[in-house]
């Protein structure tokens, strides 16, 4: 199993400890370095500042927001990256949730599992250097009847294929994940749930499609936090997970609810997100229970983060991507450490 680490979002106050937690994961071997947007910083800037100031590590874009770019626009910057990391960029898509998609970007957020496939389609026709032609429900290139004609991409990607991950949450989109991309990127996974909540729709989605889950990438994000007492290490993660299960999208379309709901927590999911979007928001972090959060996080010594690890690779995922905390640039850097002492150990290295 690889180890990856996951920046989130620039801007929020900590770049510098975050170009020195790239580092240093760069130094120690990990494999992919991801960066996140949403409606702050953009993914593709940050990569590309990363990218310039390590050596080995691969960058990753998680996510590239779909109803952000039109598709051409991201295979030439998929390609620019390739080209200028010479072969270190990954591709991570996801089509956001609908308040970004339409608050922020005016895009209508239906059919997302056809506009996924068609701009999957697209990119890739794009990163091979085919002309671009394409005759769908949600893109036409060229445009009908004026000056358009079909173009090449001019820029030469330092490979033939860029690894396109896509973010997945629902059994519908892992299936579609497992068909159509190179790699799921997942969150919230708990090692004991992950087959009913992911893989078994990932499989699927690759048997229809004629394939294994050989070279296939199971990403999941986990936070990790170094320390002795687990209980309050996962105290701290309670606002980021009443955030998500409670407060992101609307009432009756929260993906991250569904996915607590699936994994038994369908009474206290139910109550996270009432008291969240009623204005508790300090109700709804005390309402998460422990277990779910220790079963989505790495907490407590090397020694149980390692056996964190080992459930996680038994369960079948190829790169665990860490989120390392810690109230300062020290407590982050050990954390990160902390993350390959525990892969050794865990004989997973």
């Amino acid at each position: 199993m690889r180890l990856g680490i996951n920046l989130g979002y620039w801007g929020a106050g900590m770049d510098a400890d975050n170009l020195a937690v790239a580092q240093e994961a760069d130094r120690l071997g990990y494999d992919v370095c991801w960066a996140a947007e949403a409606y702050g910083s953009d993914a593709a800037t940050v990569l590309a500042w990363v990218a310039a100031q390590t050596e080995r590590i691969d960058v990753g874009s998680a996510i590239f927001q779909i109803p952000a770019r039109q598709p051409a626009m991201t295979a030439m910057t998929a390609a620019t990256l390739d080209s200028l990391t010479k072969g270190r960029f990954r591709l991570g898509l996801g089509v956001s949730g609908p308040q970004v998609s339409e608050g922020w970007y005016g895009v209508k957020f239906d059919k997302p599992l056809a506009r996924t496939r068609e701009y999957v389609e697209i990119v890739r026709k794009a990163m091979s250097r085919e002309r671009l032609s394409y005759d769908g429900a949600h893109w036409t290139l060229p445009l009908p009847g004026g000056p358009g004609k079909p173009l090449k991409l001019t820029v030469h990607p330092e490979r033939e294929h860029i690894p396109l991950y896509i973010a997945a949450i629902g059994p519908k989109n892992l299936e579609q994940t497992g068909e159509i991309a190179d790699g799921a990127l997942l969150i919230f996974p708990a090692a004991e749930h992950l087959e009913e909540t992911a893989l078994r729709h990932i499989r699927a989605g690759r048997e229809k499609a004629g394939l294994t889950m050989d070279g296939f990438d199971v990403c999941p994000t986990v936070p990790l936090a170094l320390g002795e007492d687990v209980k309050a290490l996962a105290d701290v993660f309670r606002p980021y997970t009443a955030l998500y299960v409670g407060g992101m999208g609307s009432p009756k379309q929260n993906f991250y609810n569904q996915l607590a709901q699936r994994m038994g927590y369908e009474k206290e999911a139910a109550e996270i997100q009432a008291k969240y979007l009623g204005g508790d928001k300090d109700g709804a972090a005390a309402a998460v229970p422990h277990s779910l959060i220790d079963s989505t996080t790495l907490l407590g010594s090397v020694e149980r983060i390692a056996d964190g690890m080992r459930a996680y690779a038994d369960a079948g995922v190829t790169t665990l991507t860490l989120a390392p905390a810690g109230f300062t640039l020290d407590e982050r850097l050990a954390a990160l450490r902390a993350g390959t002492e525990a892969l050794e150990l865990a004989g997973l290295a």
